[in-house]
């Protein structure tokens, strides 16, 4: 499902226009980012909680050479779900 699928299915269940339906998603995804750039978790009760955790720096592989190449240490957002959510699923 891409934004715009995701976009008609909000406007669809919830009743919304489309307009509306996307500065509700828009609004939804800053939110969740200013909150993560802030090192806090962004928890959604039975559906799960995104996260920010540290990649540590590591040795990588150039697979076209086989040289060693040094790979930095990352800031990576993670997702965990929710039980509902992996029950639904399952």
């Amino acid at each position: 499902m891409n934004k715009a699928q995701l976009i008609d299915a909000m406007a669809a269940g919830a009743g919304l226009t489309k307009t509306d339906a996307k500065k509700a998603l828009d609004a939804f995804v800053s939110a969740t980012t200013d909150a993560l750039k802030s090192g806090d978790r962004v928890a959604l009760i039975g559906f799960g909680s995104f996260f920010v955790s540290e990649r540590s720096a590591r040795t990588g592989r150039n697979p076209q050479t086989g040289k060693e190449i040094k790979i930095a240490a990352k800031k990576v957002v993670k997702f965990k779900s929710g039980s509902e959510l992996s029950d639904s699923i399952s």
